[in-house]
C-alpha cells in the first residue's frame, strides 16, 4: 500500500464536493468516537481482570496516603 502524506490526504479533501467533505468528516468522527469506546471497554475488561486476580485494591486517599507514608 502506498504510503500518503498529510498534506496530500487535505489536498484531496479539499477537492472533494462540500457534501462528500461533510460525509467524510461526520464518519471520521464516528469512527474515532468508536475506537474511543472500544479502547475504553478494553481498560475496563483489562481493570475487572487484574481486580479478579488480587492485584487492585480498594480504598480511600487516606488508605492510599498511608501506606505510601
Amino acid at each position: 500500500m502506498k504510503s500518503v502524506t498529510f498534506s496530500e490526504v487535505l489536498d484531496a479533501v479539499e477537492s472533494l464536493p462540500e457534501k462528500q467533505r461533510e460525509d467524510l468528516v461526520h464518519i471520521v468522527q464516528q469512527r474515532l468516537s468508536e475506537e474511543r469506546r472500544e479502547s475504553l471497554a478494553r481498560s475496563i475488561t483489562q481493570a475487572r481482570e487484574e481486580y479478579a486476580r488480587g492485584e487492585i485494591r480498594q480504598g480511600t486517599i487516606s488508605d492510599l496516603m498511608g501506606e505510601i507514608s
